[in-house]
């Protein structure tokens, strides 16, 4: 009896327990209970559809087009803020979109470092950008540009990777820097991290329950804002658009990035070599000195060893720098223009 009572209590309490781990299905966009659809969307071979917007000067007309990859809980407005004088002056035609699984467009059922960049390059070929294209990354978007330029660089005119995540496990970091960088973030967002990578299944699970403290990235704390930062938070306002970012739910939007961009990489963007070796386009890489959400060192590391990267350090500036119109123009300028 004792022995039966054992099983049925194993089994009831490990029920319990996969329950907790599950996360719910997402809630897709355009279905019976999902969100409504509300923005212009391309299909994509697989019937995923991506959201997209478009800004600057018509697409016919551009004489640059350019991407926008937008990071972590962000979405297609969260797009490079040219200004309209600098999009009218240099012919520029900008593409954001929303990144599988966020706002409106659809999650990828198997996400990987890979897969965004292929991506990439068909809503390109969808939205006919031409043979090749400028990309501009930010934070975890800014990490992808990597894998843009592993998997897709015969498509690219050139590259500007804005404050990128960096995965501490990329093969060829020193222990010292990735040590450095690591013990930079705040207890929960080292446990967090260590968690979508060791143990990615228990992603949902870390970042909902109640026992220990939460990301604070996802928590989105102020402690994380640098002196310069909360200035230009300041001056953009309240995100109206906020709540539709992870409409979709948060597994499918904010969880998988970090499964995929802190995950198990199976190569580095240290092993990288030059995509525009014949001198056709650059690789610009724009970091804030004051970066308390990526540490700086792991971009200072990067540039020492990938000399074909234009390496950009601001100083004063924190992680929000390409939110700044004044220096959204720079860096657009300096990508079109050549100017170092």
């Amino acid at each position: 009896m004792v022995t039966k009572l054992s099983i049925v209590l194993f089994v009831s309490l490990s029920a319990l327990l996969y329950q907790q781990l599950q996360p719910p299905p997402p809630k897709i966009c355009g279905s019976l209970n999902g969100p409504p659809v509300t923005a212009p969307r391309t299909k994509l071979k697989d019937g995923r559809h991506l959201a997209y917007l478009e800004s600057g000067v018509e697409k016919m007309k551009a004489k640059y087009k350019v991407m926008f990859v937008h990071g972590f809980y962000s979405c297609r407005y969260d797009a490079l803020p040219i200004s309209p004088e600098v999009a009218q002056e240099l012919g520029i035609y900008l593409l954001s979109f929303d990144r599988p699984g966020y706002g409106e467009s659809d999650p990828d059922p198997v996400p990987s470092e890979k897969s965004i960049a292929l991506d990439i390059e068909e809503l390109a070929d969808n939205l006919k950008l031409g043979p090749k294209f400028h990309l501009i990354g930010f934070s975890m978007g800014g990490e992808i540009m990597w894998s843009c330029l592993k998997y897709i660089p015969h498509r690219l005119s050139g590259v500007a990777i804005l404050g990128p995540v960096g995965n501490y496990w990329w093969s060829g970091l020193p222990s010292n820097v990735w040590r450095d960088a690591w013990y930079q973030q705040p207890p929960q967002d080292q446990w967090a991290v260590w968690v979508a990578h060791h143990l990615p299944w228990l992603t949902y699970w870390w970042n909902t329950q109640k026992l220990f403290p939460p990301s604070s990235v996802i928590a989105r704390s102020p402690l994380l804002l640098s002196e310069e930062d909360a200035m230009v938070r300041k001056k953009l306002g309240l995100r109206t658009y906020t709540p539709t970012i992870r409409q979709q739910g948060d597994y499918n939007s904010l969880h998988r990035d970090m499964m995929v961009g802190f995950g198990k990489w199976d190569w580095s963007p240290l092993d990288l070599e030059d995509p525009f070796a014949g001198g056709e386009g650059k690789v610009h890489l724009w970091h804030g000195a004051e970066d308390r959400i990526v540490p700086v060192s792991l971009s200072r590391y990067i540039s020492e060893r990938l000399p074909w990267v234009v390496y950009h350090e601001l100083p004063t500036s924190g992680h929000l720098f390409p939110l700044d119109s004044e220096k959204a123009d720079a860096i657009v300028k300096s990508l079109l223009l050549g100017d170092q």
